[in-house]
Order: C-alpha cells, then sequence, then structure tokens
C-alpha cells in the first residue's frame, strides 16, 4: 500500500506548474486523479458511481481553469479539495440528489486533506517555528514524523539522553506557551 502524497510535495509540484513546469504538471493531475477517484467514491452512491470519471474530469478541469487563482501562501489541498467539494455538490445537484449531497458532504473528510487536519498542521509548525532549530528539528523527528530517539540522536550527532532532555524541555516549553506564559 503506497501513502498519499503530502501537503508539500502536492504544493510544490502546484508551485512548480505555476511557474512552467510541464511535467510537474503531468504529475500532479496524475497523483490528484488518484486521490479524486478515492475522495468521490467514498462520497457517491453505488449509482451514481458511473458519472464518477466524468466528474473526476470536470475537478481537473475546473483546477486547470482556475489554477491562476491559488494563492501561493495557503495550503494546496484546501483549495484543491473545495473545488472537488463544489463539483460534487454541483453533481448531486444536477441529479436532483439535493439531499443525499447534504448527507455526504455532512460526513467528516478521513484524509489527511481535511480542512481541520490543515489548520492543525498549520498551528503545531507556527508553534515549533517559536522553538529553536534544534529543537524544533527533534520534535518533528520523533513526535511528528516517528523516528526513535536512537536514530534522531544519531542524525543530530547527540546521545539519546541528551535528545530525550531537549524533546522534554521543549514539549514543557510548548505547553507553557499554549497556556498564555513565556
Amino acid at each position: 500500500m503506497t501513502t498519499a502524497p503530502s501537503e508539500e510535495a502536492l504544493k510544490t509540484l502546484m508551485l512548480l506548474s505555476l511557474d512552467g513546469d510541464e511535467a510537474a504538471y503531468r504529475r500532479l493531475l496524475n497523483i490528484l486523479r488518484v486521490l479524486l477517484v478515492g475522495y468521490y467514491s467514498r462520497r457517491m452512491s453505488a449509482a451514481a458511481k458511473a458519472d464518477m470519471e466524468d466528474l473526476v474530469q470536470e475537478t481537473l478541469l475546473a483546477l486547470h481553469s482556475r489554477r491562476e487563482t491559488y494563492d501561493r501562501q495557503r495550503p494546496f489541498t484546501a483549495w484543491f479539495f473545495s473545488i472537488a467539494r463544489y463539483k460534487l455538490i454541483d453533481h448531486h445537484r444536477g441529479r436532483g440528489g439535493r439531499m443525499m449531497a447534504e448527507t455526504e458532504l455532512g460526513e467528516d473528510i478521513k484524509s489527511d486533506f481535511s480542512e481541520e487536519a490543515l489548520a492543525a498542521r498549520l498551528d503545531v509548525e507556527r508553534l515549533l517555528d517559536g522553538l529553536p532549530e534544534k529543537q524544533r528539528n527533534l520534535i518533528r523527528q520523533v513526535k511528528l514524523e516517528g523516528q526513535s530517539v536512537a536514530d534522531a540522536a544519531s542524525l543530530a550527532g547527540q546521545t539519546e539522553s541528551a535528545v530525550k532532555v531537549a524533546i522534554h524541555r521543549s514539549l514543557k516549553a510548548l505547553a507553557e506557551k499554549l497556556r498564555g506564559g513565556a
């Protein structure tokens, strides 16, 4: 099983494509096509799935026609999946399935690309930006990426004990910051 591409990877491909890199744009469209199939298949009834390929193509065309409106400072996946969501709503409305659209769209998105997950990720990044670079890197490696303390210590050129202490102090500083302290 392959993992879904990250926000950073997708945003990088989008930015490259906006700067004229056609190969990056083709790669982005291929990745987004796969993501859309999964996204729509979880939100469409069995009868409507016959229209899924058309819906995927309509969404990719909408991306193409609106790509110049993308704000480079914002998360790409939130922008893209809002286009996908509106295309799905239009699809259901066009077939008289307003109630089905409201029911299906009311469900939580079970992916790394939900708006809540993206907002949380941005909040974590803002918090981490307040830490010194070494501490920030250790938190990312061990707590966010799931590396072992031994691996992080090896990469940082520190002992495991020093890494554990640095992580503990960093988390304590972040907790204090969240409580409204320094």
